[in-house]
């Protein structure tokens, strides 16, 4: 080696040392962080030091990413209580008592953690990869404290905002007063206290600037361009127990991120994938309308991305509050209603409903204004309860949400293009009234010129139903079949019932008289839910005793040899954790079939609740997986019938008054002879998601095709997701592979449903995860039978590694999707294929 060489390894060993010793990765009351030098996390993620804005005369301590241009300050020590800019000797250290403190070169405190810490140990400070400074006193405790408690201009993923209801702590985001200096500016950004919460930004802690909208557990529906997905990485955690609720985010892959709210008051979600420059992804506000009340109260402001002023309108049936005023551009006093409302000229009676009565205009794709309260109503009592309350202005229905009244003035409402949810407004009969006729006249005209076209379908129909409604059944132990006759199903149906030893059918048929009077006429009030095969009502019989009617519907995939299946088959079968069938019904065209009661309806109700679903703790969800499975069993192995049913979900498992799982729903279950195991046909039932492949594909099913549906139900249930409803845009992976990818990767937890927090058991947890997994198996013979879900279930023993799925059944990004026939369904659609493949 040359002279110039070793000279060359000399400098560069030399350098090397000088840049290492620059860095340090914990401060102690040994080892103080002096101007020069700074803390850096362990996977040199962040960068802990001394800085001094543009321009400044001032020095701060604060936190940026170590590598990423051009440099953002995330977090700043002493915003409010800067160090001049020529004190070269400041230092950061821990001093006898256990806080950091920030001194200048005459040894004074600038600023300090302010906690109490015990004497034993020695703390140190460390930053963490995820850009939180902390003090720990031994490792592996619980940090003393936290930078992430409070939080500057940037929320980090990880940090939250929010608020504790019982403490009165709450966490906010602060401006800096300008870009060089950080101190506390006017603009402050948190969560509000409503249900469902909305973020605001406020000036001067009070003045309402900007909102997103209500939370609907993905998105805010006020940001149309926010992502929407179940793992977009935005969260909200309420916890009614311990009075929280906060907004925090998460990352995945290589990308990082921040939130932050410039001193102009403009929040920025600013991201960097693979160590690039700062990319801006969303601002807000952007635009004219994204200003609080713009338009004043009753005021709309169209959305225009292209215009530079605020177009503003009145909602219908309003006018300006101030001609004047509104055309010189000053809206802030809005609009005032035209026409009084009919329900508040009559205020010596309740609300009457005659020809003047008052309606609702309906306005699309719009921002909510401000001021909901929510009502965990369905959509239809939504409607009645803001019909029957004269001081409802206005009421929206919004799937994730629910039902959403307003009964102050309505204000900082915008109307997108697309996006948003749907307004209706209460207005008088007579701003209606003129709308109305038009529809009615461009009715009565369509309807004259297709009314022969209408005839002949309603004629043809009712013969084709007439024609598939003939049948009588043919039952035997094994089987059950349907062959042709010319007797109506009705009197077929009944002839059996009442020629059948009672101990062998455990059915009563109910008088459709007392069916009505149980259920006031199927009154909406009573209205249990609605699925693929109808509508289900609860009832109470005269001897006092409830029950659940299923109506089903004329136009339902549910047909006569449905509908025997269902009755017959399980009035045969007796499981604590099956629905117990208590008798059926047939008048003319209604088809009912009454069932036991069950207090907490279906599980879909609360499992994909955002606001009821926190009602499921682990303990519940564990007993309801563990007590499906023992249903399952019994239908497969145990009862005398081997029964698959087909159709196991989510919203056909009830759950009693303390929370018992009980499979329903057996109108496409088949029945198996003797040692048969497999069948094949070519109408394939089911619902989409929970399908098997051999199944969805080829038309192949056996009790492994119940195994299957079982495991995404378990990872439903773990998760808290919709299966069909599912899909991570930075793995671009659906349901089933995004869990499997999770899991294979050892992070087998972050499954487990965010309103759990650390309330489950792990262990449990894992066992089930790895259950569900091991069920969803592409090949049949690879899924384990349900003695063995349920051994593993109930107890630690050694499983074999699930495969990596590669068939999928799901929706996708690009809706790659069979086809198939949704007959007059609603909400869950049972699929029905026509022909296997």
């Amino acid at each position: 080696m040359g002279f110039c060489d070793l000279v060359f390894l000399y400098s560069f060993l030399l350098l090397s040392r000088i840049s290492c010793a620059a860095e340090v990765y914990n401060i102690t009351s040994l080892q103080p962080l002096a101007q020069g030098r700074t803390l850096v996390s362990p996977g040199r993620i962040f960068e802990l030091g001394f800085f001094s804005p543009n321009s400044s005369g001032n020095k701060y301590v604060g936190i940026w990413h170590k590598s990423i241009l051009p440099r953002k300050v995330v977090w700043v020590a002493n915003r409010d209580n800067p160090l001049a800019v020529t004190d070269a000797l400041a230092s950061l250290t821990i001093t006898s008592n256990g806080n950091l403190q920030l001194v200048d070169e005459k040894r004074n405190a600038v600023w300090s953690t302010n906690i109490s810490v015990s004497s034993n140990g020695s703390p140190a400070a460390l930053l963490l990869d995820s850009g939180n400074f902390v003090i720990e006193l031994k490792k592996g405790d619980e940090y003393l404290w936290k930078s992430f408690d409070y939080p500057g201009d940037t929320l980090l993923p990880g940090m939250r905002l929010g608020f504790n209801s019982k403490s009165g702590r709450r966490s906010f985001s602060t401006s800096w007063k300008s870009e060089n200096d950080p101190s506390t500016g006017k603009f402050l950004i948190g969560l509000t206290t409503q249900n469902p919460a909305q973020v605001f930004i406020w000036i001067n802690g009070s003045t309402p600037y900007w909102r997103s909208g209500p939370w609907d557990r993905a998105m805010f529906v006020g940001i149309p361009d926010m992502d929407d997905q179940y793992l977009s990485g935005f969260h909200l955690d309420v916890n009614v127990r311990q009075g929280t609720k906060y907004f925090w985010y998460n990352l995945f892959g290589k990308t990082l991120a921040y939130l932050y709210i410039s001193s102009e008051g403009v929040h920025k979600y600013m991201y960097s994938k693979y160590g690039e420059n700062w990319n801006l992804h969303w601002e807000a506000p952007k635009f004219p309308c994204d200003i609080y009340g713009t338009c004043g109260p009753f005021g709309v402001c169209e959305a225009s991305k292209s215009s530079t002023t605020p177009i503003c309108k009145c909602l219908k049936g309003f006018a300006p509050t101030s001609v004047d005023e509104w055309s010189r551009g000053n809206r802030t006093r809005g609009c005032e209603r035209q026409t009084e409302l009919f329900c508040e000229s009559n205020t010596s009676r309740s609300v009457s409903w005659s020809r003047k009565e008052d309606g609702f205009w309906k306005m699309s794709s719009v921002k909510l204004p401000d001021y909901h309260e929510y009502s965990s109503l369905d959509d239809e009592d939504c409607r009645i309860l803001c019909r029957d309350n004269c001081s409802c202005l206005a009421y929206a229905y919004v799937n994730s949400i629910g039902c959403l009244v307003w009964f102050k003035d309505l204000i900082d409402i915008s109307e997108f293009s697309s996006g948003g949810a749907d307004l209706f407004i209460r207005l008088a009969n007579a701003e209606l009234g003129v709308e109305q006729k038009k529809i009615k006249i461009k009715l009565i005209v369509s309807l004259a010129s297709i009314f022969f076209i209408i005839m002949a379908a309603i004629v043809f129909g009712l013969y084709k139903l007439r024609a598939n409604q003939k049948g009588t059944i043919k039952v035997t132990r094994n089987e059950i079949t349907l062959t042709d006759t010319t007797d109506s199903s009705r009197e077929s149906l009944q002839e059996y019932i009442r020629t059948q030893d009672p101990s062998e059918l455990l059915i009563y048929e109910y008088d459709f008289d007392s069916i009505l009077t149980a259920t006031s006429n199927f009154s909406i009030t009573n209205k249990l839910g609605e699925g693929g095969f109808g509508a289900v009502y609860r009832g109470k019989l005269e001897e006092g005793k409830e029950v659940a009617v299923k109506r089903l519907s004329s136009c339902s995939g549910q047909g006569v040899e449905e509908f025997k299946n269902e009755m017959l088959l399980i009035s045969k079968l007796q499981h604590k954790n099956l629905v117990r069938l208590m008798g059926c019904c047939i008048k003319d065209d209604e088809k009912l079939i009454i069932y036991e009661f069950m207090q907490n309806k279906s599980l879909d109700t609360l499992l994909f609740d955002p606001m009821r679903r926190g009602v499921l703790n682990w303990e519940k969800r564990f007993n309801i997986i563990k007590g499906v499975a023992r249903g399952l069993l019994y239908l497969h192995h145990d009862s005398y019938l081997k029964v698959i049913h087909r159709d196991l979900k989510a919203s056909n498992i009830l759950l009693d008054e303390n929370m018992n799982p009980k499979i329903s729903d057996f109108g496409l279950a088949r029945i198996f002879q003797g040692t048969q195991n497999l069948a094949n046909t070519q109408k394939i039932v089911g619902t989409l998601g929970y399908m098997s492949p051999e199944y969805a594909m080829r038309g192949i099913f056996s009790e492994k095709s119940d195994v299957y549906s079982f495991g995404v139900l378990v990872l439903e249930i773990i998760g808290g997701w919709k299966n069909t409803s599912f899909y991570d845009h930075e793995t671009e992976l659906c349901f089933l592979p995004y869990i499997w990818h999770i899991w294979n990767e050892g992070k087998g937890l972050y499954i487990v449903d965010e309103v759990l927090a650390d309330s489950y058991s792990a262990s449990e947890a894992m066992r089930c995860l790895h259950v569900g997994l091991l069920c969803v198996q592409d090949n049949a013979a690879d899924r384990p039978t349900m003695p063995e879900v349920d051994f593993m279930l109930s107890s630690e023993t050694d499983r074999p590694q699930p495969k990596q799925p590669l068939f999928t059944f799901q929706n996708s990004v690009s809706d790659r999707r069979p086809r198939y026939d949704n007959t007059c369904s609603a909400n869950e659609a049972t699929i029905t294929l026509l022909e296997g493949r």
